[in-house]
Order: structure tokens, then sequence, then C-alpha cells
């Protein structure tokens, strides 16, 4: 195949909504175009609904809604944020540049989210947070971590970045922690190409987090008529995305049913059409704990090992089908060497799932045929004989 040729079927294909463009249009039309304009609103509403109630604001990322939170806790150096190895970097860079130190913890084998066990033994006099990224849309043990923030009266800061519309134990993810981020990056379920938001359960925070997210000011009280001059109050930053921005990402929300249900369609032919295939090849498939409700956000196999995952991403691109691995270690990158430490244990599980881990294509515009296009090359795809680890 010639590999200049674009991809029979490609790894990510971000979704269009029917009304973005109508929108987009509108709000350029009104003059409205800085932040905190009409379809700002809307969008927030429409998420405050997916995410049980929670305040909402937009970001121009999910990066800048972690920094907010970093921020909003009044990180100083010698405070530490326990945090998952295995996660994109944001999760703990943003503790770091407040001069915190991120502790990075294992991950579980069966759902690839923060192992609570590996957490509580991390905890120590200095820490003041526990990250938990919910990686898929698959809920991490929440009972169990949340007990254990309150113990220690620890923030509990859900990093929802693949979980929007996903639940535990029926209660929507992003409403569970004190605070919670979303992304609406291009790779994500919904997106804008760029966009974030910062979900704030606890109602003592929205005060703040508004300061924070407008430069340090308190200018959003001023535009409500609650102050006549608006003043620099505290430390913050330019974390308020444009209203054209949200105007896609309204018509995206719009869509949400919809999108899901697509995906999950895709998810599901994954699963089912490659269960034979995996058990018969020591292939680990995606586990959901039966009281999550995952977000269909990624299909990960696991591999026997890495010589065999490099195998199947490229026997895929050989026959025009992108594949792709995921997060490297943060405890072992050069930057999580300076700027965090390793919990106790270390992160074995991490290191064997950075190396073992692949992604198949997905997304809503995902063919019911290329959904078979994918099943059949997989499955015409023999693994190494290997032992994986259980």
């Amino acid at each position: 195949m010639d590999t200049l040729s674009p991809p029979l079927v490609p790894f990510h294909c971000p979704y269009r909504a029917s009304a973005e463009v109508k929108y987009v249009l509108d709000a350029l039309s009104s003059g409205h175009t800085e932040g905190d304009g009409p379809y700002t609103r809307r969008a927030a509403e429409l998420l405050s609904r997916l995410v049980g109630g929670g305040t909402v604001l937009l970001t121009t990322s999910c990066t800048h809604a972690l920094d907010m939170t970093a921020l909003l806790l009044r990180l100083k150096p010698g405070d530490e944020v326990i945090v998952p190895s295995f996660t994109f970097v944001s999760t703990a860079s943003a503790y770091a540049l407040r001069g915190a130190t991120p502790v990075f913890v294992d991950c579980r084998l069966d759902t690839l989210g923060i192992d609570e066990r590996a957490v509580e033994a991390a905890v120590t006099e200095r820490t003041r947070a526990i990250v938990v990224v919910h990686y898929g849309g698959v809920a991490g043990d929440l009972d169990a971590l949340g007990k254990l923030a309150e113990r220690h009266g620890l923030a509990l800061i859900e990093d929802n970045a693949h979980g929007l519309g996903g639940a535990y134990r029926d209660r929507p993810l992003g409403g569970i922690g004190s605070m919670s981020t979303l992304s609406f990056h291009a790779t994500k379920n919904i997106q804008c190409g760029e966009g974030g938001a910062l979900v704030l359960n606890d109602p003592e925070l929205v005060e703040a987090a508004e300061i924070v997210r407008e430069k340090g000011t308190d200018r959003s009280r001023f535009f409500r008529g609650q102050v006549d001059k608006y003043r620099w109050m505290e430390l913050g930053s330019s974390y308020l995305p444009s209203d054209t921005l949200a105007a896609v990402l309204t018509a995206q929300l719009e869509e949400f049913d919809q999108i899901q249900a697509r995906r999950s369609r895709v998810w599901d032919g994954y699963h089912s059409g490659l269960a034979d295939w995996a058990r018969a090849n020591g292939v680990s498939q995606p586990i959901v704990p039966a009281d999550s409700r995952h977000t269909a956000h990624v299909y990960p196999l696991l591999m026997p090992d890495l010589a065999t995952r490099r195998d199947l991403i490229s026997h895929l691109a050989g026959r025009g089908i992108r594949a792709s691995f995921h997060y490297q270690p943060l405890h072992a990158s050069p930057a999580g060497l300076r700027h965090g430490r390793v919990g106790p244990g270390g992160c074995p599980v991490t290191e064997e799932v950075a190396d073992r881990l692949v992604r198949l294509p997905l997304y809503a515009d995902l063919t019911a045929d290329d959904t078979e296009l994918v099943i059949d090359a997989v499955r015409a795809f023999q693994p190494r004989p290997a032992t994986a680890l259980r």
C-alpha cells in the first residue's frame, strides 16, 4: 500500500453537528463574539444537565480547567496531589505549575483507571487532593476514593476528559468530586476543535472560580450589576472561550444522544465481534464494571506484549486501518522525574499497560461496513505466543 495514501479507515474523524455553521454565523452576526454570550450560557446549561446539576464554566481547554483547580486549591510548594501515572500530561502539569508535587500512582489492570489501593498508600500529611481519571469513560471506584478523601480532608477532583455522559452507580461522571474537568478537543466525543469546562459541585467554589477564570478579577460580578467596578482580586488568567467557539459546542451538545448512540454501536460491534478472537489469542478486551456506564470514548485492546502490539498496528496499517497506542507513563518521563515522585509500590501495571495497549478506530461517523472491515482485519491477525499479564 502507498504509505502516502489516506487510510481507508482513519483512527479518528471529528464529528460535525448539523447546526454548527448556522450557530457560528449567528454568533458572528450578533456582534457578541467574546465569551459569556448566549451560546456560552446555552452550552453550560446543557452540560450542567449531563453532569447532574453542577455549575459549569466553559474554558479554552481541559488543561486550563485543570489549571483552575490548582489555583482554587491554593497550592504551594511542598503540597502534594495524587494523580495516576497513566494519563495525559495535563493531569500532572497543572499542579506542578503551582509548585506542588504530583505523586504518581498505578492504574488498575481491569478498568485502566487509578488504583484506589495505591492512592491510599500514597497519602501523606502533605497531600491536598486526589485526581481520578475515568479512562475511556469507565468510572474509578468513586465510593472508595470519596471515603478516602473525606477521611483525610482532601479534595476529590475528576479529570473527566473521557467521561461526559458516563455514570457510576447511576450518578453522572463529573458530578461526584468537588470539582471536575471536561475536554472538547477534536478527539473527544463532543468537540469544538479546542475547548473544555470546569464543573463545580461545591457551591462555595463558584465565586472564586469566576474570579480565577476572569483574569483574577470580579468582572463577572460587575457585569451582573453586583459591584460598581471590577478589580483585581486573586491570581487568575484568561480561561474564557469565545462565544463563537461555544456556538460549535452548543450544536454538538444538542446532538449528544445521537453521537453517543453511534459511538456505542461501534464499541459494541468491536466487543462482540472480537470476543472469540481475543480469548483465543491472550488478548484482553475492555472491562466495564456492572456499576459503571461507559462513554464509548475509546476501544482499547491489551496485547500480550509490546512486540505484538507493534505487529498489530503494522498489520492494520497494511490494510489501510489506523490504530494507535496511548499514554506513556508520566512517572518515568523527563518532566515527571524532575517535578513529581512515585508513590509506594511504583507503577508496574502502568508500565505494562503502556506497552501492551492498542486503540482501534472509534468515531461517530464510522460506518457499519467500516466497523466490520476493522473487525475482519483484527481477526486476521495472529499474535505471537506470549503470556499476558493477569
